[in-house]
This record gives C-alpha cells, structure tokens and sequence, in this order.
C-alpha cells in the first residue's frame, strides 16, 4: 500500500510542480520534457536495466545453483546460522536461504554489485518459499530487503574513480567518513526494523556479531587510510574480485567432489534466470517512471530550494543545501544520484566541502524505491507493508550521519 500512495504522489507532485513552472515562467516545455521522461525512463527499464540483467541473472542463478546441490550454499548458512536465526527468526536454522543472503551481504560489501544483484533475487525467492502471504512481505523478507537498502559497502570504488576523474587532490579522503555513514545507515535500519518485529537486540550472539563487524569495518577503515589512492584501488578491484573467482571455484569442486554433474546443474538454475528477469520488468518500468516524471517536472528543485529556505529561517548553517539532491535522489535512483554527485563536484570542486558532501551522500544508503520494486517484483509482493518507512529511515540516517561526518571531518 506504502508504494502505491508514493507513487501516485510522484505524479501529483510532477503535475503541480510542472503547472507551477509553467505558471510562473510561461516555458510550456516543462510538459514536454514530463512526457519524454515516461518513453525514455521506460525504455530505459528494459533495454538498459532489464535485458543487461537478464545475462548476469542467468549466469550466477546457475552457479548458485552448483553451489546448493554442492553443499556449499548450506555450508554457508550453517557458518552464520546462530546470527541469522536472531535476526530472521521464522526461517528454520541451517536452511539455504541464510547462504544466500551471507553471499548477498558479502557481495554488496565488496561493491560487486554485478554478482550481488542476482544473488539477492535468489535469496529472496528462497525467503518466498517460506512465505505464508504470497503477495504479502514477510517479516524475513523486509529485513533482508533494508539490510539491502542501506548499502553497507566497504570500499565505495565507483565514488573514488569519480574523485579522481574530476581532480580530487586526495580522492581517498572521503573512504572513512563514507564507511562510517553507511554502516550507521545499516545499523540503523537493522535496529528500525527489529524494534517493530520486537527481536531482542540484546541478545549475546546478536551483541557479538554486531561487535564483530564493528570491529572488522574498524580495522579495514584503519588499514586502508594508510593506503595511497593507487593502491586502495589495486585492494579494492583484486581483492573483491579474487574472493568472488574463489567463490565460483570452490562451488565446481565441491560439486564434483560430490560427482555432481555441473553443467546440468548450471543450466537447471539458469532456466530461471530469464523467467526472473520477465517477471521485474513490469515492477522496474512503473518505478522508474514515476521517478523520472518527478525529476523532469522540477519538484526536485522546488524541494530543496524550500528546504534551504527552512533551515535558514531556523538559523542553521546551510553549506549543507547545495549537496541535497544527491541526497534526495539516492533512494530513488542510482543513475540519477550518480549524475547529481557528478554535477555537484564540477560545479563547486571535487574538494569543496559541498563535492565531498555529495560523494558521501552517495555511498551512504543504497537506491530504496529500486530494491523494494527489484526484489519485491521478483516474487510477485504488492502488500510491502512497513519496508519502505524502515528503508527511508535507514537512508535519513545515512544523510544525517553524512552531514554531521562532513562538516567534522571537512567543515
């Protein structure tokens, strides 16, 4: 229902801030531009979005494939089987579901976001399967889903590139506040969502894994700020690579240790790959739309200018405003966010405080509205129930977090 009400107010506010537009500069181009925005944005979610998808689903669906009747996938899920069982409490211990989703999370945290895609649609579809309510999000699936959305990564890679692309002088220099944001927005959505489901975060396993990855985030953030740039990136590109090539190979050897026969088994969990990417299709193009209606019509700007003009009025220093529209694209579109972060530092510098704002904005929390219609759309659920207020949370947490990080460690 949440989704159903946002999306219609995409709409409604494209159409009153497009009037708006036309009413106050007569440039009746802003309609035009609206309409454009539907063919291209929908043509977008097939040819670039779906159909790119459709290869790399079938190629790691038929690996993970591989990797289940191995064993390695309920090998995985017996290693974090005591954390998971606390927090997704209604799927039974050892099941391959808590495989799937430790390799989503690994994943994601390397910033392989090729691999991490589809092996979060499989792990959704696991989580499915338990599924009582078909159309309905389980409390499993929500907390997946947020845990997805904050976008905990440990090297931002794509954002360093970008630095230095555009002359950063140290385009490393945002890797730890960054790191620090999008664990505090993961935290934060983990916290938001148990709360509401009443799981009991402190329990010790819980308190211990959380103390745990606290401890690792720490350290990597210690050991890689000694790195210069040009060896972050080597780090960041081999080591995130070799894990996933070591990953593929342990599941083909673990399967013929077993005398399973490989290729029938890729193709087998392959087949499913394309029948996925059909089934998204119709979930992504109204998504997407709705998002480029509202970007085309120029709310977004009538939004921020509001705000700059709000927080001025309450005497709080605004040298934050100008780096808003990455944030307030970011849960609604990663390209968009991409390009308003880009926009940013060319505008006011890669290394002004207003061009690190926004790259910190960017790595804080993942594309919300995207995931829910990705891996939501992927198994069929309309009733999303409270996913998006936990993901939007999780992301408003990120942005605070990211502006109070920015001004202590560039004000």
């Amino acid at each position: 229902m949440a989704l159903n009400y946002i999306w219609i107010g995409f709409f409604i506010i494209a159409f009153l801030a497009a009037l708006l537009h036309f009413i106050v500069t007569g440039d009746g181009d802003v309609f035009r531009a609206v309409i454009e925005s539907t063919f291209t944005s929908s043509k977008s979610a097939v040819m670039d979005i779906a159909l790119p998808l459709t290869g790399v689903m079938v190629l790691w669906l038929g690996l993970m494939n591989i990797g289940e009747k191995a064993g390695a996938v309920n090998f995985l899920a017996k290693i974090a089987g005591s954390f998971f069982s606390r927090l997704f409490p209604e799927i039974p211990q050892k099941h391959p579901a808590f495989g799937q989703m430790l390799m989503n999370f690994s994943a994601n945290m390397l910033g392989l976001d090729n691999a991490a895609t589809p092996l979060g649609l499989k792990a959704m579809q696991g989580l499915q399967e338990m599924n009582p309510k078909k159309n309905t999000a389980s409390d499993a699936q929500i907390m997946f889903l947020v845990i997805n959305t904050s976008g905990l990564t440990i090297i931002p890679v794509s954002i360093l590139a970008q630095r230095a692309i555009l002359g950063a002088a140290n385009p490393t220099d945002i890797f730890i506040p960054a790191l620090i944001a999008t664990t505090v927005s993961t935290l934060v959505g983990i916290i938001a969502v148990a709360i509401r489901q009443r799981i009991r975060l402190l329990d010790p396993v819980l308190l211990a894994w959380f103390g745990s990855i606290i401890a690792v985030v720490g350290g990597l953030t210690w050991w890689m700020s000694a790195l210069d740039k040009e060896r972050m990136e080597i780090v960041s590109k081999v080591g995130g690579n070799l894990i996933l090539w070591l990953i593929i190979v342990a599941f083909i050897t673990a399967a013929l240790f077993k005398k399973v026969n490989v290729y029938e088994a890729f193709i087998e969990g392959a087949k499913n790959g394309f029948e996925v990417t059909v089934k998204i299709i119709p979930y992504l193009v109204g998504m997407l739309v709705g998002i480029a209606v509202f970007r085309a019509s120029g709310a977004m700007g009538y939004i921020i200018d509001g705000l700059g003009y709000l927080f001025g009025l309450c005497g709080m220093n605004t040298d934050f405003v100008p780096a808003l529209p990455t944030a307030f694209m970011k849960p609604l579109s990663g390209s968009g966010a991409k390009a308003m972060m880009v926009e940013t530092m060319q505008h006011y510098g890669a290394d002004s405080f207003v061009g690190r704002l926004s790259c910190l904005f960017q790595g804080a929390a993942d594309t919300t509205f995207y995931i829910i219609a990705l891996y939501f759309g992927s198994v069929g659920i309309r009733k999303t129930r409270y996913a998006v207020t936990a993901g939007l949370i999780a992301d408003l947490a990120g942005v605070i977090a990211a502006i109070a990080l920015a001004y202590l460690f560039f004000g």
